[in-house]
């Protein structure tokens, strides 16, 4: 049986944070299935489009290149239950795990159908600086069915949301960096252009 890890995300922007989790869970699982969706419990400043572009460019930025890791648009969906059940039709002989921030630990038992799509996967927590899951919340994704891990990884200290309120491009590949300046993607890009040296 195959061991699937998979891995959505909002990708507003995709960062190197996103980059270092795709490579660690490419050496851990068979292959890696990510995809950039609509979070219904944000609000998203760039098109689904794009941000799918951008992560394809992340993809392609990891050297050496990942053989199992592949980004699949098909599996974007709003609800995760749904995109489960478009893997679990490709995949027919798989084990899946989703992989989830710990930042998103205490928003889970909210997702539609959120025991259905427990049952079904195995859960692999990956932490974030600045959100440590406590002992309860764990407890309560066990309850619901939860079979979950944490992945003995701490990303980089950086997020999408850090470019998008303050533009640092710290957080920022410089493939991605490139794309948004081409496409004039986030007001932001104006204000860490106007930061730049003058040469």
């Amino acid at each position: 049986m195959l061991n699937i890890a998979l891995f959505g995300t909002s990708a507003d922007p995709p960062t190197a944070g996103h980059q270092a989790i795709l490579v660690w869970l490419s050496q851990h699982f068979d292959r890696v299935a990510v995809w950039a969706a609509d979070n219904p419990f944000k609000s998203h400043q760039t098109p689904l489009i794009h941000r799918m572009t951008m992560l394809q460019l992340l993809i392609d930025d990891i050297n050496p290149p990942r053989h199992n890791l592949h980004l699949y648009p098909e599996l974007s969906k709003p609800r995760t239950i749904h995109t489960l059940e478009v893997a679990e039709t490709q995949w027919t002989d798989a084990v899946f795990t989703l992989v989830v921030g710990s930042d998103l630990v205490y928003q889970l038992p909210n997702w539609h159908q959120s025991e259905r799509l427990l049952e079904r996967v195995n859960l692999l927590v990956i932490p974030r600086p600045g959100f440590v899951p406590n002992e309860m919340a764990l407890a309560e994704l066990r309850r619901r069915g939860a079979r979950l891990a944490i992945a003995d990884l701490t990303g980089p200290d950086t997020s999408s949301t850090a470019y998008r309120e303050h533009g640092d491009t710290d957080a920022l590949t410089p493939p991605i960096e490139a794309y948004i300046h081409r496409e004039h993607l986030y007001s932001c890009q104006n204000a860490s252009k106007e930061k730049q040296p003058i040469r």
